[in-house]
C-alpha cells in the first residue's frame, strides 16, 4: 500500500471534500476520508474502492491521533487536504448568535482543528516527501463583510499560518498551498438566492472546480488558487482602492 499515493481529505462526506476525494481517487490515489458522518463516509469509501473512512469530529482532541494512526497503517502520506469548515453568520453584537462564543466555535473548527491535525500528520508528510498540504480557506480570508466576522477571522488566520508554514517546510520537501473559493454551491453553503437570480447566478461555482484547484495547489505545488479565478480581483480592489471598497461593503451591509 505504501507505494500508492496516500491523501487525507477532511470534510469528505459532502461538497468540496467529496468532490476532491472523487477527483483524487480517479487520479489513482488512496484517499483517507475524514468527517463526522460515518454512513456517508463508508458509502463513499465503498464506491471509490481504494479509500478508507475515518469518522471523527475534528474539534475532538483525540481526532488527530485517530487519523494519524490510520495513515501510519497505510505507511505514508503524500497529501493533506484541510477542507472541513463551517460558518455561523451573525453580527458580533448579536446577543443570541454572535459575540465571543461564535468567534471561538468558528476558530475551533476552521483554524485550530486544522493546526492540530497538521501537527499530528506533519512527521509522516516529511518522511513521505515530496508531499503537500492544501488548506482550503476562502475569499473571506482576504476580505470581510458584515455578519461574517467570525468566519473571516478564521480564514484570515488560516492564510497567515499557511504562508508561514510554507516557508518553514520547504526545506523538508513539504509544499503548502492555499485555495480560496468564492461562492460555491454546497450542502452547507447552497447560495440559493444567488443561483435563482440570473444576474448573480454566474458568480456561484461548483465543488468540482475547487477540487481541480486543490490538485493544482497540492500535487501541482501552486502557492495559491482562487475559485473561480476572477475572484482574485476582489482583494485586489480592496488593496488598490480602499475608499471604494469601504463604500461597497457599507452598502452591502445595509
Amino acid at each position: 500500500m505504501s507505494e500508492q499515493r496516500i491523501a487525507v481529505v477532511t470534510g469528505a462526506s459532502s461538497g468540496i471534500g467529496e468532490a476532491t476525494a472523487r477527483r483524487l481517487s480517479k487520479d489513482g490515489w488512496h484517499v483517507v476520508l475524514v468527517a463526522r458522518r460515518r454512513e456517508r463516509l463508508e458509502r463513499l469509501a465503498a464506491e471509490l474502492g481504494s479509500a478508507t473512512a475515518v469518522a471523527v469530529d475534528l474539534t475532538d482532541p483525540a481526532a488527530p491521533a485517530a487519523v494519524g494512526e490510520r495513515c501510519r497503517e497505510l505507511g505514508a502520506l503524500h497529501l493533506l487536504v484541510n477542507n472541513a469548515g463551517a460558518s455561523w453568520r451573525a453580527a458580533f453584537g448579536d446577543p443570541e448568535r454572535g459575540g465571543a462564543a461564535n468567534v471561538e466555535r468558528t476558530l475551533a473548527l476552521n483554524f485550530l482543528a486544522v493546526v492540530r491535525l497538521t501537527e499530528a500528520l506533519l512527521p509522516l508528510l516529511r518522511t513521505s516527501a515530496p508531499s503537500a498540504i492544501v488548506n482550503v480557506s476562502s475569499v473571506a480570508g482576504r476580505i470581510a463583510l458584515a455578519r461574517q466576522g467570525a468566519y473571516a477571522a478564521s480564514k484570515h488566520a488560516l492564510i497567515g499560518w499557511s504562508d508561514a508554514l510554507r516557508a518553514e517546510e520547504r526545506r523538508h520537501g513539504v509544499h503548502v498551498g492555499v485555495v480560496l473559493p468564492g461562492f460555491i454551491a454546497t450542502e452547507g453553503f447552497p447560495h440559493r438566492g444567488l443561483r435563482r437570480n440570473p444576474l448573480t447566478r454566474w458568480i456561484v461555482s461548483k465543488p468540482d472546480r475547487v477540487a481541480s484547484a486543490i490538485v493544482a495547489a497540492g500535487p501541482g505545488r501552486r502557492a495559491e488558487r482562487y475559485v473561480p479565478r476572477p475572484y482574485a480581483l476582489v482583494p485586489a480592489l480592496r488593496l488598490l482602492a480602499p475608499p471604494l471598497w469601504r463604500a461597497l461593503t457599507a452598502r452591502m451591509s445595509m
